[in-house]
């Protein structure tokens, strides 16, 4: 245990000894830069007046799936729409507007459902046997699945 104890000491001795010896302050004027930083570089790419425009509409009548979203950007100012029809069968719609003095700001739409969506019918499924094995004493072993 004291052999522990000497060690650790030993540790923290060799940890202070760099502490101990360097100057408390270094005045500006001694300090050196160890590197200049470069200068920052340029994008070429930067547009100071984002522009775009883009809009889809999806309806799948296999799935029931239906939604689409439109969307306009002038510079700082974005507006769009979006719209999904959820499980329920209502329409949700969301108008949007966001600029640099107002934020974001959202408006939510709900229309009843006209038509239910269609529910796929469930499919009935009988399933074979998987396997039939006939042991060489003679009896029948048979497993089936039914999922």
């Amino acid at each position: 245990m004291a052999l522990k104890l000497v060690l650790l000491a030993a540790l923290i001795a060799v940890a202070r000894a760099g502490v101990i010896g360097a100057p408390a302050f270094v005045t500006p004027a001694a300090a050196t830069p160890l590197a200049y930083a470069a200068p920052a570089a340029v994008d070429t790419d930067y547009d100071p007046n984002p522009q775009y425009s883009y809009a889809y509409d999806i309806q799948d009548a296999l799935t029931g799936d239906s939604k689409g979203q439109q969307e306009t950007r002038n510079g700082d100012v974005v507006q769009g729409s979006y719209s999904l029809v959820e499980p329920d069968g209502t329409r949700r719609t969301v108008e949007y507007t966001a600029d640099p003095v107002n934020g974001f700001n959202a408006v939510v739409h709900r229309e009843p459902a006209v038509v239910a969506a269609p529910v796929a019918a469930p499919v009935a499924h009988v399933a074979a046997p998987l396997a039939v094995a006939t042991p060489a004493y003679g009896h029948t072993i048979a497993a089936s699945y039914y999922g």
